[in-house]
């Protein structure tokens, strides 16, 4: 098999012709790895080899197929997990995370491991121990974060279909970005274990970035229920996820929003992205409908969200630094300017931001007494450039002074940290209300820009919503069909 053939299937594909005797689990990693060392130079993508043995591939749904796993939150045996961090980028773990080991069990091929940012902090990939991930469709703008290494890589067209796994956009950004299908599965589905019981309060799901609506739906029964170390015991479907592609989605009441608090006027692309879904979902049956505003306080939602994440990056940090030995030298200065914040949040007002969480999610709750679905771009604007978020010369002479005199959590108090969050906020305003409410979400590749940037479209939806949007994402998927669009690298 060649790369031309090899591209035109995604992973289901992919698995029935091994299953067919068609070809094999070696050459499929063989085509595999000779793409990844054809355009990885370009787009860095991978930043780890895992040991590979195509011969022991276990009989499951994905015999044979290859597959990359995220660089932080995916633990395979043995591999370090930097998390996107100099300090830990050499520290094998122990043990299969329980995603990975049911990836394996499904017959997989892990050969690589994707980049992330340090401690998977930002909604780009750019981490000073591997150097920035580049977007496949231009390589002078970003691929999103922090799944950004495994978006990268499958729309290169390296594999199929990569984890990912999201906290606060960082499935549906990077898939946004790439051009793929991005579903961030509602708290407590996919396991965190066994390191963990959970991460930022449920918050953190694992997942998939992929080519295909049924590539995502049959990765999600693969991995979907608890484990004996983990907090709950999640209800799962009667029916397997991917038996949804393909079921009628029935008539469903859709509002949109695209202004938010934070980006109170995003670009004009956006819209397009929403108005050309709006028509075809109309075309369809399905009652669309503009929302006058947001259905829950996104302006405190977004103050919440970020306070909590802060004090989370400050015990990430200690934890990194107790797991390594190693002091402040070895992290990026925004991730130190960050955990100086967290540090400087009091515990009061820590645990009211996570308590009013559920303040949002009884407004989203009331929202969908009228509505099936929440709709909004997925991006307020084309993905960013490369570099484009780099503290100023000015503010990082500053964060220096302040970071060495340990009065950085002063920053806390001051506008140019606002001004930089709003930046950094700006072009992502809508990923965060699935993880703060727990609902599950999908990114789908309903647009490109004049310029040949994908952005995407997102759904929310309620408590065991998976499989609407799996049925509406085929629905769309054969209305707008996306698959044969190649990135240009």
């Amino acid at each position: 098999m060649n790369f031309d053939e090899y591209r035109t299937f995604d992973a289901t594909g992919l698995a029935e012709l091994v299953a067919d005797k068609q070809v094999t689990a070696a050459e499929l990693l063989e085509v595999a790895q000779a793409r990844a060392e054809a355009v990885n130079p370009r787009i860095n993508a991978i930043v780890r080899e895992v040991p590979a043995a195509p011969a022991d591939a276990a009989p499951g749904p994905f015999t044979g197929v290859p597959f990359l796993i995220k660089d932080i939150g995916q633990d395979y045996a043995g591999v370090p997990s930097s998390r996107g961090s100099r300090a830990l980028r050499s520290i094998p773990v122990t043990e299969h995370a329980t995603v990975v080991q049911r990836w394996i069990e499904a017959g997989l091929v892990i050969f690589g491991k994707t980049n992330t940012p340090e401690f998977g902090a930002k909604g780009i990939t750019e981490p000073e121990a591997w150097g920035p991930t580049r977007n496949p469709w231009n390589l002078t703008h970003t691929p999103g974060g922090s799944s950004g290494g495994s978006a990268a890589a499958v729309a290169a067209g390296i594999v199929p279909c990569a984890g990912a796994n999201d906290g606060g956009g960082s499935i549906r950004i990077p898939a946004a970005c790439c051009g793929l299908v991005g579903l961030k599965p509602g708290r407590g589905l996919t396991p965190m274990g066994p390191a963990l019981s959970e991460s930022v309060h449920g918050a953190t799901v694992q997942g998939v970035v992929s080519r295909t609506v049924r590539d995502t739906a049959a990765m999600l029964d693969v991995i979907s229920g608890g484990e004996p170390s983990g907090p709950y015991a999640p209800k799962l479907p009667g029916t397997p996820f991917a038996s949804a592609v393909g079921a009628d989605p029935g008539k469903l009441r859709i509002g949109v929003r695209v202004p938010s608090a934070i980006n109170p006027n995003p670009h004009r692309e956006a819209y397009a992205a929403v108005e050309a879904t709006a028509q075809t979902l109309t075309d369809l049956g399905h009652h669309v409908e503009e929302l006058p505003q947001a259905p829950f306080d996104d302006a405190a939602l977004a103050r919440e969200f970020l306070l909590s994440w802060f004090v989370y990056t400050a015990w990430e940090l200690e934890e990194a630094k107790r797991i390594s030995g190693a002091g402040d030298e070895a992290f990026e200065r925004d991730t130190l300017i960050l955990a100086a914040i967290g540090r400087a949040t009091s515990s009061v007002a820590y645990v009211d931001a996570v308590q009013r969480r559920h303040d949002h999610t009884r407004r989203l709750t009331t929202f969908f007494e009228s509505y099936d679905l929440l709709m909004t771009p997925t991006l307020a604007t084309p993905p960013p450039r490369i570099g484009e978020f780099e503290l100023p010369e000015l503010l990082k002479r500053g964060s220096d002074v302040l970071l060495k005199t340990r009065t950085a959590g002063l920053l806390r108090f001051t506008k140019i940290l606002d001004d930089s969050v709003d930046a950094n906020l700006a072009w992502v305003p809508y990923t965060q209300l699935a993880n703060i409410t727990g609902r599950p979400a999908v990114t789908l590749p309903l647009h490109w820009t004049a310029d040949g940037l994908p952005l995407g479209v997102q759904f929310v939806a309620p408590l065991e919503g998976e499989s609407l949007l799996i049925r509406l994402g085929a629905q769309l998927e054969e209305a707008m069909p996306w698959r044969d669009r190649v990135a240009p690298v």
